[in-house]
């Protein structure tokens, strides 16, 4: 079903991916071959994705917004390093992660230099110096919003009243935003006008609600071998994310206060995460949280009825419609 744009997505990753590759190269090789790790591991692409779709609507020459896709990209493979340092994750994407290779202080160098990359490539960009100057102040409230959404979803590890809304805006921040600016960077980038800027940037938003949802749910429900990482693992981590924020909500008194104790539990048995998983499933929170998601997408959808037709607006489709189906 999803042939096509998953196709094209590979297209567009391995003209991003050669970029970035060429342009992660310097005389300290632990650094630079840390940093490259997880772009070498693989990894959906979608961010780089978005803005050479969102500046393929207005214009047919998109070598030239490469570098912009690319920063994108390893802007978002920074916050991944410096996120599994945070939570002590071993694995992403199927490989080790990058601190479990080379160690905590070079896998946070490895972070501060992609973060450094990103604005360097906006900047040597051969886009128009005001679209260049516009595109760096809004990374850099793109950093900053970041930023707060994980630093909200660390402090929801401890707590145990946390709402849904809540949530909502701490994913908002934490994965929405980046969504959101990648298809403000390609329209931006191609010069569209400011109602289709603002389509853009509604569709880019309720996307990334949508992912983060779907990710949440994949985290629970889904594959190891598909997602690269243990099932459950939010579980272990004390994650309050949708699914679980669900269960607490909906299960019985005596579901509520057993999962609260698994989930205050500094170490997890993996008994204790069968039966988290057992509780979260009784609630129908895995098909509420399918149905919340999809909620997001049509609102994606709505948003971009006013682009004109075109291969990259199908395109924008079908990602809306592969958000809520995939399984990795």
């Amino acid at each position: 079903m999803f042939e096509n744009l998953l196709k094209e997505i590979k297209d567009k990753a391995k003209r991003v991916d050669e970029f970035i590759l060429k342009n992660l190269e310097g005389e300290i090789k632990d650094l630079y071959e840390a940093s490259k790790h997880l772009v070498k591991a693989g990894g959906k692409r979608l961010r780089p994705f978005l803005v050479l779709t969102s500046y393929e609507l207005f214009r047919s020459d998109s070598e030239k917004v490469i570098p912009v896709a690319a920063a994108v990209e390893i802007f978002h493979t920074f916050t991944l390093i410096h996120d599994d340092i945070m939570d002590q994750d071993e694995f992403r994407r199927g490989v080790p992660t990058v601190h479990t290779v080379w160690g905590v202080p070079m896998a946070i160098l490895a972070g501060d230099l992609l973060h450094a990359k990103a604005y360097e490539l906006i900047a040597k960009s051969e886009l128009s110096a005001p679209i260049i100057k516009q595109l760096l102040a809004e990374f850099t409230e793109t950093a900053v919003v970041l930023c707060e959404g994980q630093a909200l979803d660390m402090s929801f590890e401890t707590r145990v009243d946390v709402s849904i809304e809540e949530y909502f805006d701490m994913i908002r921040r934490k994965t929405a935003w980046l969504f959101r600016l990648s298809c403000r960077f390609g329209a931006i980038s191609a010069g569209a006008g400011e109602e289709y800027v603002k389509a853009l940037t509604k569709y880019g938003e309720k996307i990334g609600i949508a992912f983060q949802m779907v990710d949440d749910w994949l985290g629970l429900f889904g594959s190891e071998e598909k997602t690269g990482k243990p099932v459950g693992s939010d579980v272990r981590e004390s994650k309050k994310t949708y699914p679980i924020l669900y269960a607490l909500e909906h299960a019985s008194e005596e579901d509520k206060k057993r999962l609260l104790e698994i989930l205050s539990k500094k170490e997890k048995t993996e008994e204790d995460v069968k039966e988290a998983l057992d509780i979260i499933k009784r609630t129908g929170a895995d098909k509420a949280t399918k149905e919340m998601a999809k909620k997001y997408i049509e609102e994606a959808l709505r948003a971009i009825e006013i682009l004109p037709e075109s291969t990259a607006k199908k395109n924008l489709i079908s990602l809306a419609k592969f958000t809520l189906e995939r399984g990795f």
